[in-house]
């Protein structure tokens, strides 16, 4: 696990990380002794991994070697691009959605992840929910509300994806899908934050029915 917990601490470090700061966040509760002992021991062992060198060691840097691909920086370049609109709408939407519903290292308790989970998760759902309004823009009503609920399965309270799907539902015609997902909503964050719906959401309903 050594290794493998040091190569996915230098993924999310393109240009590096210092020997002592790794150690640091690898074993935070380990002597600084210990700590830089088990680094390299990691070290060790990933240069074990297969022939070519997968970790570079310049001074007291080390860093993935160029021959080494993360995938979830491709996944963040994808994601990025369908937040800017720059990315043309998949024939199939099915592999993307799917992409973006993954978590980072699921199951890795190590506390430096949380922030770069963090990261991820906003990047997620702000390429999910405009995937989705575009998709309903190009009147792929199905493949849009997919995308919108992967969006609430990630974080079931933000009103972002909620809001889309009510205005899916509105733009199919389908107004009591649309005041059904609303009440819905409105009871979550009653039950959860006390707390109602904002009035952007409120009036998307409010213009086809009164509430």
């Amino acid at each position: 696990m050594g290794g493998q917990r040091l190569l996915a601490l230098l993924a999310f470090q393109p240009h590096g990380v210092y020997r002592v700061v790794a150690g640091e966040q690898l074993w935070p509760d380990c002597t600084s002794s210990r700590a830089a002992a088990n680094l390299r021991s990691a070290l060790c062992q990933v240069r074990r991994i297969r022939s070519e060198t997968v970790v570079d060691s310049v001074g007291q840097r080390l860093r993935l070697a160029p021959c080494v691909d993360v995938d979830l920086d491709r996944v963040r370049k994808t994601a990025q691009q369908v937040i800017d609109g720059v990315r043309p709408l998949p024939a199939d939407c099915d592999v993307l959605v799917d992409e973006l519903n993954r978590e980072i290292l699921p199951g890795w308790p190590d506390d430096w992840l949380m922030l770069e989970r963090e990261r991820w998760d906003q990047m997620r759902l702000h390429a999910l929910e405009s995937l989705a309004q575009q998709l309903q823009a190009a009147q792929q009503y199905l493949p849009a509300l997919q995308a919108a609920l992967t969006a609430i399965a990630i974080d079931p309270m933000r009103e972002t994806a909620h809001r889309i799907i009510v205005e899916i539902h509105l733009a199919e015609g389908n107004i009591a899908c649309a005041l059904k997902r609303y009440h819905a909503y409105r009871e979550l964050l009653q039950q959860e934050l006390e707390a109602t719906p904002s009035p952007q959401m409120t009036r998307l309903v409010q213009e086809v029915i009164s509430i």
